[in-house]
């Protein structure tokens, strides 16, 4: 018997209504449009408002993605939620958007700690509890960064905004054809968010200080990581597929910044006009920042039934992840 193919039988994301401008950040931050378009490419970001939690917007996309799979919530057999931003500490987040969807009493669990590769990360995982099965898996990317972050850290601040995407994995003519994951935990200093655990618990006197909300990132290690470890874990999904870079109609990088977009691109020579990038209207939404613009991409035309589409991403840990996928 043929094996079944397994792939994303259902896309969906969802942004807040809010729009942040740069400017806007002039408020807070000693910083101009003009520094941050240059410097990373973001033009406007989307800002959750008071009554929304990082649960909302993972459901708000969970159902369009439901819709463009004909499915209902009962339907699924699996949510995969991958986020740094969790609803609460504990439970998961999975959890709530279990309750919120109305599905069954079926498992669901975060990917948490994974940083910007999370969702492709959860994608794969799903991929495999899908296979031999009829069973289909809801995987999402969400993020509300943009409450848990120093509004006065310029270098960080700026670059982040909030979304989710999603994707049902199961079943059909999709297929995702091959995918690699790796991490390298001696730089894990190089990108986290430190207070909060048990190394550097969570104090009142910390809370006053803000320290909560201090993300680590040395840009220039993060630079070199990632664009080395996108690109690197990219060839190797296309060589284990048997493919090149010219069989890829569209190539989708995590959203963090244009220059780590560009590099990525110039290592993989794949031309400009085969690379999506809507970093310029949503800013880094981290784990929701791939499936978002996979979303997106199809939306407009750029992926279509059939379309050979390369996801790559990075993010702390330090995590990659790449994935090929036949939509």
């Amino acid at each position: 018997m043929a094996s079944r193919k397994i792939g994303l039988i259902g896309l969906g994301g969802h942004v807040p209504a809010r729009v942040m401008t740069n400017d806007e950040w002039t408020q807070y931050v000693d910083t101009s449009d003009e520094w941050i378009r240059e410097r990373t490419g973001i033009e406007r970001r989307r800002i959750a408002s008071d009554d929304e939690s990082t649960a909302d917007l993972a459901v708000a996309a969970a159902r369009v993605a439901l819709e463009d799979a004909g499915l209902a919530a009962i339907d699924l057999d699996e949510i995969i939620v991958a986020t740094d931003t969790p609803e609460v500490y504990t439970p998961d987040t999975a959890a709530f958007v279990q309750h919120k969807l109305g599905a069954r009493e079926i498992p669901a669990f975060d990917l948490g700690g994974s940083g910007c590769a999370g969702s492709v990360l959860a994608l794969d995982i799903a991929r495999h509890r899908a296979v031999g099965g009829h069973r289909k898996i809801l995987v999402v990317g969400v993020e509300l960064i943009t409450r848990l972050m120093n509004w006065r850290d310029r270098n960080t601040a700026v670059l982040f905004g909030d979304g989710a995407g999603a994707s049902i994995v199961g079943a059909g003519t999709s297929e995702i054809l091959t995918a690699v994951a790796g991490t390298d935990g001696a730089q894990s200093g190089i990108l986290g968010l430190e207070s909060g655990g048990t190394r550097v618990p969570f104090t009142p006197e910390g809370a006053a200080e803000g320290l909560h909300k201090n993300l680590v990132m040395e840009g220039r290690e993060v630079f070199r990581h990632a664009t080395h470890r996108m690109s690197a874990a990219a060839a190797e999904v296309l060589a284990a597929a048997g493919v090149t870079i010219d069989d890829v109609d569209l190539v989708i990088p995590h959203q963090a910044n244009i220059r780590i977009i560009e590099a990525v691109r110039k290592r993989l020579e794949v031309p400009e006009h085969k690379v999506f990038v809507n970093l310029q209207e949503y800013g880094n939404t981290g784990s929701a920042s791939v499936p978002l613009a996979l979303w997106e991409a199809r939306k407009e035309g750029r992926v279509q039934s059939g379309s050979l589409v390369l996801l790559t991403a990075f993010g702390a840990g330090f995590h990659w992840a790449a994935m090929l996928v036949r939509i």
